[in-house]
């Protein structure tokens, strides 16, 4: 028997055991598979835990591992919806294959996804000229979309296919899903979409508040169906397994200021206690 939900520890981001769930001990595969990993090692992590990856709700770590969500998808039967809270669209159509910047891809080659929809991109990878690494035949196509923060760039970039603001992006997320007509919904929570303040991560901060999520989660639940979800981004010290690994993580990832250890545990930990509950219906 599946457990409903799991921590699945791969880097030590989570300490002392968060809200008492079951923990899979990963961590040795942690340094393979932070930020990119060749499509061998992946398939070989599948096999060692496919079982695990099929629970319905997954807490693991840093957002390096975000693409083991695409390998969670995998698991579920019939026609879903993913809804993902990003700072970053994850949807680069460049190579590694299997990394943290394109997981979207591997997601909508599962003939089970039919949409994805990316909430709170707040980096510059939505842009010009940045976008042109993107997957916009997806996104012409219907079947992505994403929804960039707008509230920086001029009049004629908030006319961007799914900009978004701050004053005004709960009416386009009410109409966007007013249609999912109680559809079996995915819910994949990058911290990094979530202010300073109210996240740590080994990325940029979003713009994302939790009381955002919160009422978003709701708005999802009286609409459609979530069956599944996990929670990643929470801050981990990079430990790598290969050297171009390491020089491409090093290249790509920000340089961020960080509080104290013990300050990044007790932030992480607050928002986690918050965001759980409404991610997974409070089991």
């Amino acid at each position: 028997m599946v457990d409903r939900a799991l921590h699945l520890n791969l880097d030590d981001a989570w300490q002392d055991e968060p809200l008492d769930l079951p923990v899979i001990d990963a961590r040795a595969w942690g340094p393979r598979l932070r930020f990119s990993a060749p499509p061998r090692l992946v398939a070989e992590f599948y096999r060692e835990h496919e079982a695990i990856l099929a629970s319905p709700f997954l807490l693991y770590g840093s957002g390096d591992f975000h693409y083991l969500t695409a390998l969670r998808l995998r698991r579920i039967d019939g026609p879903i919806l993913l809804v993902s809270f990003d700072n970053h669209p994850d949807w680069d159509v460049r190579p590694p294959k299997w990394g943290c910047g394109g997981w979207v891809n591997r997601a909508l080659e599962l003939s089970n996804v039919r949409r994805v929809s990316v909430w709170g991109c707040g980096n510059f990878e939505c842009w010009w000229p940045h976008q042109l690494f993107g997957n916009r035949r997806a996104e012409r196509a219907g079947i992505l979309d994403v929804h960039p923060w707008a509230d920086d760039h001029p009049a004629k970039d908030r006319k961007r296919r799914g900009a978004i603001l701050r004053d005004d992006w709960r009416p386009h997320f009410e109409q966007l899903f007013e249609t999912a007509e109680k559809k079996d919904i995915y819910v994949t929570i990058d911290l990094d979409c979530l202010t300073a303040s109210e996240a740590v991560t080994n990325w940029e901060p979003g713009r994302f508040t939790i009381a955002d999520l919160e009422w978003a989660a709701a708005k999802l639940r009286d609409s459609s169906h979530i069956i599944g979800g996990d929670i990643c981004g929470a801050y981990s010290p990079p430990n790598y397994a290969r050297f171009k690994q390491r020089f491409a993580a090093e290249f790509d990832h920000p340089k961020v200021q960080l509080p104290v250890p013990e300050r990044i545990h007790q932030i992480n930990l607050a928002a986690l206690e918050k965001l759980w509950p409404v991610l997974t219906g409070a089991l």
